[in-house]
């Protein structure tokens, strides 16, 4: 089936299509013709162009829009720092809690960097009742590696929510480009640009700088999820090479959100009856501000530089007809090059339903030790390689495997490998794993290693403890001094 079939059923209108450049109006006549910045842009708005790269990028590379707004985004007093242990809410969501804002630094000196293998059960969900958490204050940072300032590495959290958002917030990052992976409830996410409904199997990327605000769709059920913050470059469709000119992730499938405004401002900037507060997350610190118009007043937008999303069951998955397993690569669906042609500072690969047919061939993937690192999570169902169950890897749980840290599959999924017939059978039904992996070492933070409280500490031995050993290639009787083949006699 290459369409998600959504116990959520979709509410908006899209535009199709990955780095296209769109343009879309929910007034007609919006949209200046011709030019960009005319003196009077039409209906009394305002031009202001969001640059997601410097002006003077190659052109294949360059992202910009023109949005068309009642009021510009410089029109608010200034910024404060919130404290770096907690940020209170404006209560008019009702919640008037104070929430713990942990581990939002990535600087080395924050980060545990080690060679062992992690693995994490679910993370734990709250109940509205035990506490009240939104999107923003759910944000827990896992996992990263690199410096914001330089515009240099990445970011790995989870997210936890049992609250929306108030009606009167707005959280942008300054950091760099969120891609989100939906993965416990559905998340109906309002931008500039519009809104984007975005359901687990289904993926969002905002970028960097936009302001958005997150609503849960069952107000009665929290929402978990997984993260990646791309502090630089952003995210391109893998070159497809040999596959040809189809394949994997088609661009026909991004969707982008249309246009869709409020109404809230006085006759200033200064001036209005409602207190909106903006919240920007700045080097993994976070400043507030408190301003009169709401920021999700744009009327009409056109550029390349937007928020998207897009249906994992969509993708086209590739693998071998014939023998051996192939480099998990084949299952990108997004990718983030560094300056090294090939090498990727985060690539978002997925595990789908798929068939296997290989001949003669341990068909999971193999015993593993990379220069990349590998976060992988658990949207639904079983991983073909780890056995599920108390202490195996399931839905909302995550493991990872650092820079050469030996990793593959569990004693028990090897040995029912090594022993099935091989016919063509269809693995991952009803089933999808993902993976962020990284040219970067990463550091794990201490709400990663302890706080969190889901960390497995037998991971290892529970995974490959019981490994069998299986050698019969000495016959000879000799013992390891009697043999000198490696020797120049």
């Amino acid at each position: 089936m290459p369409v998600t079939d959504f116990d959520v059923k979709e509410k908006y209108r899209y535009l199709n299509g990955f780095d296209c450049y769109h343009e879309s109006e929910a007034v007609p006549n919006a949209l200046p013709i011709g030019q960009n910045s005319p003196q009077k842009p039409p209906l009394g708005l305002y031009a202001e162009k969001l640059s997601g790269t410097a002006f003077t990028a190659p052109r294949h590379e360059n992202k910009q829009t023109w949005l068309y707004r009642i009021l510009p985004s410089c029109s608010h007093p200034p910024f404060a720092a919130v404290s770096n242990t907690e940020t209170s809410t404006n209560g008019t969501n009702g919640n008037g809690t104070v929430a713990k804002l942990d581990d939002t630094s990535t600087t080395p000196a924050k980060l545990h960097y080690i060679p062992n293998q992690l693995r994490w059960d679910p993370f734990q969900l709250t109940t509205s009742a035990e506490k009240k958490i939104d999107f923003v204050q759910g944000l827990k940072l896992i996992s990263g590696a690199g410096d914001p300032t330089l515009k240099q590495g990445l970011g790995i959290y989870i997210y936890t929510a049992n609250v929306s958002m108030s009606e009167t917030e707005a959280f942008y990052s300054a950091d760099g480009d969120l891609l989100i992976v939906a993965q416990e409830g559905a998340l109906d996410i309002r931008t500039e640009f519009g809104w984007l409904l975005v359901r687990p199997m289904e993926i969002a990327v905002i970028p960097r700088g936009v302001k958005y605000q997150v609503h849960l769709v069952d107000s009665t059920s929290p929402v978990r999820g997984y993260a990646l913050e791309l502090y630089q470059g952003h995210f391109q469709l893998p070159e497809l090479g040999p596959i040809g000119s189809n394949g994997l992730a088609n661009a026909r499938d991004f969707q982008a959100p249309v246009a869709c405004f409020s109404e809230d401002f006085g006759s200033t900037g200064f001036e209005g009856r409602t207190k909106y507060t903006v919240t920007v997350k700045f080097n993994n610190s976070l400043f507030q501000t408190t301003q009169p118009h709401t920021p999700f007043d744009v009327v009409a937008w056109h550029g390349n530089y937007y928020p998207y999303k897009y249906d994992l069951g969509r993708f086209n998955t590739i693998g071998s007809i014939s023998f051996d397993h192939p480099d998990p690569s084949i299952f990108t669906v997004l990718s983030a090059p560094s300056d090294h042609a090939g090498t990727a500072i985060a690539d978002f690969v997925i595990f789908p339903p798929r068939w296997l047919v290989g001949e003669d061939t341990f068909r999971p993937p193999w015993y593993h030790r990379n220069t990349m690192s590998e976060f992988m999570g658990l949207i639904k169902g079983d991983y073909d390689a780890k056995k599920a169950g108390k202490g195996g890897f399931v839905p909302g749980g995550a493991s990872l495997h650092n820079v050469m840290s030996g990793h593959g599959p569990d004693a028990g999924s090897y040995e029912g490998a090594r022993e099935a017939e091989l016919k063509p059978v269809k693995v991952g039904g009803g089933s999808c794993a993902f993976m962020f992996e990284s040219c970067l070492m990463l550091g794990v933070t201490g709400w990663g290693l302890k706080d969190c409280e889901v960390v497995q500490a037998g991971y290892s031995e529970h995974s490959w403890g019981g490994v069998n050993v299986y050698w019969t290639g000495r016959k000879d009787g000799k013992t390891d001094g009697e043999r000198k083949g490696h020797l120049v006699e």
